[in-house]
């Protein structure tokens, strides 16, 4: 059976996926327009760009073995997964108004950073900006509010499992124990979030101080009414794919079945059965006034969809470098996050992984960083755990550092915008984050790595 040598492959092979994450980061940006039509289309390019050379260089058996192994375990099982999420979380409303006050709005963010890692950062993010919006539309100052709902919400509670953030389920999906997440990520997460509550808090209770000197507050368009749930079966459904998931790592039958040299265990193809059926059964039966009160619409997940196959499809020359360790071309890039004695060297790995991830996607920056470290799960959960909790530590947590930095964090900021929120700029943001979150992740990354 032919293998991919990645220690054969030069940096050339490697130009797709830049160019697809740089596409990602740039373009929506700088030609919005284009982008919002295209961006299908310029997945496929680089898709296209790594495929047609790779076949007709090493051969279509290899090629085919390639993008079949890559499709049916890693891209399909991912967008499965963020696909049932999307639809269920779609399915449940928050309806009433509170007044936005420091207290209330700090109790917002504390229970949606506590919701993302069990619903996702974009399920969560989706779920509770529109009622933190309404509360605070009688403010002048609300930028804040959003700005902070990122952090936290869209980006930080997302680091308990992997259900939470993409990076963490492309782990899981490597063989990453569901509960080793947890127990490694749960003091680097209570410890960000405490301070950026606290520290959003007295942002909070200073412009809202401003406002009433300044006798700035403003009849309120949504007046006060109780917070109340719709959608309680799709809570259910939500549960029935924590289950199936969890299942998937527990119940190991030993049987499975081959597509072209690709391995599909049973426990995986029957976690994505399940999460398809919850997926149809919540949009089957979800009435269309809960999802049109959330204005739900397929659009995001269909982006998401059609970017990371072209992500996932571009990365496999990258991840088989990686493997390549110091044989392979990438081996400067090993050698800066391996310490004197040869052991890697977590802070590095906290800090690389991170800035990455402020630029590009932090779920393929993850698995880039996963696969430099080894890629052997076993092993980053044993004795190289602290690499492991470095690496999920920059991706997750500093995927908040920009817009481009994790999915949910431009989905919100444009539906912020559609309610009169002026939000700041890319580098308006990036001063923001700069200013508020470096100074947390120096403090994090001096007491656990």
């Amino acid at each position: 059976m032919p293998e991919l040598n990645g220690s054969a492959l030069s940096p050339v092979w490697m130009l797709p996926f830049a160019g697809i994450l740089l596409s990602i980061a740039l373009v929506p940006l700088t030609a919005p327009n284009f982008w919002r039509h295209h961006f299908g289309k310029a997945s496929a390019f680089w898709a296209l760009a790594f495929v047609v050379p790779f076949a007709t260089i090493f051969g279509l058996d290899l090629a085919l073995r390639e993008i079949i192994h890559t499709l049916l375990l890693e891209f399909l099982p991912f967008i499965i997964l963020l696909l049932a999420l999307f639809t269920v979380t779609g399915g449940i409303h928050v309806r009433g108004n509170l007044h936005g006050s420091p207290a209330v709005n700090t109790a917002f963010l504390a229970t949606g950073t506590a919701l993302a890692s069990v619903m996702g950062t974009t399920g969560a993010a989706m779920l509770l900006i529109r009622p933190l919006l309404r509360a605070n539309d009688n403010r002048k100052h609300r930028a804040h509010v959003v700005v902070f709902f990122i952090f936290l919400v869209a980006n930080v509670g997302g680091a308990l499992t992997p259900l939470g953030d993409p990076p963490l389920f492309l782990g899981f999906l490597k063989g990453v124990d569901f509960f080793w997440t947890m127990k490694s990520m749960f003091l680097p997460t209570v410890t960000i979030t405490a301070v950026l509550l606290m520290l959003f808090w007295l942002v909070d209770r200073f412009f809202s101080a401003q406002e009433r000197d300044e006798r700035m507050a403003q009849f309120d368009p949504t007046p006060y009414s109780p917070l109340g749930v719709e959608g309680g079966p799709n809570l259910a459904l939500l549960g029935g794919i924590i289950a199936v998931v969890l299942m998937s790592g527990l119940w190991q039958p030993d049987l499975k079945i081959s597509v072209y040299g690709t391995d599909l265990e049973l426990q995986n193809l029957v976690r994505d059965g399940a999460l398809l059926g919850i997926t149809w059964l919540s949009s089957r039966f979800t009435p269309a006034r809960i999802r049109h009160a959330n204005r739900f619409e397929w659009g995001p997940i269909v982006e998401v969809a059609k970017l990371f196959a072209g992500i996932f499809l571009t990365i496999i020359p990258a991840i088989a470098i990686m493997r390549a360790g110091n044989e392979g071309v990438l081996a400067p890039l090993l050698a800066l996050v391996t310490g004197d004695g040869g052991a890697p060297d977590n802070l590095r790995y906290f800090w690389l992984t991170g800035i990455l991830s402020s630029v590009l996607d932090n779920a393929p920056t993850y698995l880039v960083f996963f696969n430099l470290a080894g890629g052997d799960a076993a092993a980053l959960m044993g004795p190289l755990a602290g690499t492991l909790t470095a690496i999920s530590a920059g991706a997750v947590f500093m995927g908040a550092m920009t817009y481009i930095g994790n999915a949910p964090n431009f989905m919100v900021k444009t539906i912020a915008e559609s309610a009169g929120v002026k939000m700041p700029g890319f580098f308006a943001y990036l001063a923001w984050s700069a200013l508020t979150l470096v100074p947390v992740f120096a403090l994090t990354s001096w007491l656990f790595f």
